[in-house]
C-alpha cells in the first residue's frame, strides 16, 4: 500500500477535470468521481481509515484521472488503498477469489479445455453462475487452450531460438499462457524476424486481478516471485510483455503500489510496441508485404498511462498497405474483471457504448489494440475480430 507520507492529495487543486474524464463518473451516479473518492475523501480517511463506502467499488482504476491530473495527484493509487480497505469487510469471497486466481483456474480450465470451452457456452450454465456467483448471464468467456503456452514454447519453440546471439525475455502473461497461444507464437515470429530470439522465465500472473478484487498479500507475492524470476535472466536482456497492464504492473505497480524494489526490472521492462518501435527507429526492420487492409486502433487505458500508446502507432504505421482509423481516446468499460460483476455490468456496457459505435462508423475489416480484455469486451459488443498490434506486423512479414 502507499505510504501515508507519499500521498499526493495535497497537491489536488479541485479543477475537478479528472472527474471530466472519468468514464465511470459519466456513466453512473453510484460513483461520485475520483476527487470526491481520492483527495477529498482522504482527507478524512487519514484520521479514520474505516471512513470508506460502497462507492469505491465502481473506480475502475483506468488511470485517466491520473493522465488528466495537471498536479500529478496519484488519484487511482489514493481510490485503491481505500478501495482495499473497504473490500477486506465487503469482498464477494467466492467470485473475487475464483476470477483473481487467473493461474489456478487456468491450469485448470486448459487440462479440461474441450469441456471448459462447451460448457461455457451453455445458457443454462451462465445463468447458473449469476445466480450462485453473481456472473453476468450475458458476459462471454474467451476459450481456453489445451495446453499452457510455456509448456508449448519449451518443447516446441525454445530449441530453435538458441540459434540467435541476442535474444530478449518473453513475459507471456496470463492470457497468453492458457486463452490465446497465437499472440505469443506472433510475438516469437516478429522477433526472429528482427534477428532477436525469445526466452522465457518461470512467472506468476502479474497481479492485476488480484490488486483489483483486494488481494493484496497475494499479489505482492506474486510479484516477488516474478521480481526474482526476471531478475535472474542474463544481466542487460530485455523484458518484453504484450499484455498493457502486465506491462504497467511490472513497471509501476510492483513499487508504487505494493511497494516492493523492482529497479532490478524496470528500466530492462517494456510494453512489446516501445521494443519494436525503437528497433525500428535504427533500422532494424523486417522485410513486410503489402497488407491493403483498413483498421481501427483502440488505445487501452493503462498503455496510455504508460506513454506508450505513440509507440504502437509508430509500429502501425510502418505496416505498407494499413490504413489505420486511429478512434478517439475512450475507456472500453471491461476493466479486466470488472466487467465480469454482475452489480458493474450495466455500468461497464454505458462506458464502453461509445467505443462501440465508433468501432461501427469506423467500418474496419478488424480492430487492433494491445489489452487483452479490451479484446474480449470489443468482440461481444461488436461484429469485428480484434488483433494484437504484434499479430498485424507478424501478418505482414514475408517468408524468408
Amino acid at each position: 500500500m502507499i505510504k501515508l507520507e507519499n500521498i499526493s492529495f495535497d497537491h489536488c487543486i479541485k479543477c475537478t477535470i479528472c472527474t471530466i474524464y472519468c468514464p465511470v463518473a459519466q456513466a453512473t451516479h453510484l460513483f461520485p468521481g475520483p476527487k470526491q473518492s481520492g483527495p477529498d475523501a482522504e482527507r478524512l480517511r487519514i484520521k479514520n481509515p474505516e471512513l470508506v463506502d460502497a462507492s469505491l467499488k465502481y473506480c475502475t482504476n483506468c488511470k485517466r484521472c491520473e493522465i488528466a491530473c495537471p498536479s500529478d495527484v496519484k488519484i487511482a493509487e489514493i481510490i485503491q488503498n481505500a478501495k482495499w480497505n473497504y473490500l477486506k469487510i465487503n469482498r464477494f469471497r467466492p467470485r473475487d477469489w475464483f476470477m483473481s486466481r487467473t493461474d489456478f483456474v487456468g491450469s485448470i480450465a486448459t487440462r479440461l479445455s474441450l469441456v471448459t470451452n462447451f460448457v461455457l457456452k451453455l445458457r443454462v450454465v451462465r445463468v447458473f453462475m449469476y445466480l450462485l456467483l453473481r456472473i453476468p448471464y450475458r458476459r462471454t468467456f474467451p476459450n481456453y487452450e489445451s495446453s499452457a503456452f510455456e509448456n508449448i514454447f519449451r518443447k516446441k519453440i525454445a530449441p530453435s531460438q538458441k540459434d540467435y546471439e541476442k535474444r530478449v525475455v518473453y513475459f507471456h502473461g496470463c492470457f497468453v499462457n492458457y486463452n490465446d497461444h497465437s499472440v505469443g507464437k506472433d510475438f516469437v515470429k516478429v522477433m526472429n524476424a528482427m534477428n532477436y530470439g525469445v526466452d522465457i522465465m518461470k512467472e506468476k500472473c502479474c497481479g492485476v486481478p488480484l490488486i483489483a478484487n483486494g488481494y493484496i498479500e497475494k499479489a505482492r507475492k506474486n510479484a516477488v516471485y516474478n521480481i526474482d524470476s526476471l531478475q535472474r535472466a542474463e544481466q542487460g536482456k530485455r523484458i518484453v510483455t504484450t499484455s498493457s497492464s502486465c506491462a504497467f504492473a511490472l513497471k509501476y505497480e510492483y513499487s508504487s503500489f505494493l511497494e516492493l524494489d523492482n529497479s532490478g526490472i524496470i528500466e530492462r521492462t517494456d510494453h512489446s510496441t516501445r521494443f519494436i518501435s525503437e528497433e525500428f527507429s535504427i533500422g532494424n526492420v523486417p522485410k513486410m508485404k503489402r497488407l491493403g487492409i483498413r483498421a481501427a486502433y483502440h488505445s487501452p487505458c493503462h498503455l496510455e498511462r504508460m506513454g506508450g500508446v505513440m509507440h504502437t502507432l509508430n509500429v502501425l504505421k510502418m505496416i505498407p498497405g494499413l490504413d489505420l482509423v486511429v478512434l478517439n481516446s475512450e475507456c472500453c468499460g471491461i476493466a479486466g474483471t470488472y466487467g465480469f460483476k454482475n452489480e458493474n455490468y450495466a455500468i461497464s456496457q454505458s462506458v464502453g457504448s461509445r467505443l462501440f459505435e465508433m468501432i461501427e462508423d469506423a467500418h474496419p475489416e478488424f480492430v487492433i489494440t494491445d489489452c487483452e480484455t479490451c479484446k474480449m469486451q470489443i468482440e461481444m459488443n461488436t461484429n469485428y475480430k480484434v488483433l494484437h498490434p504484434v499479430t498485424v506486423v507478424a501478418m505482414a512479414l514475408k517468408e524468408r
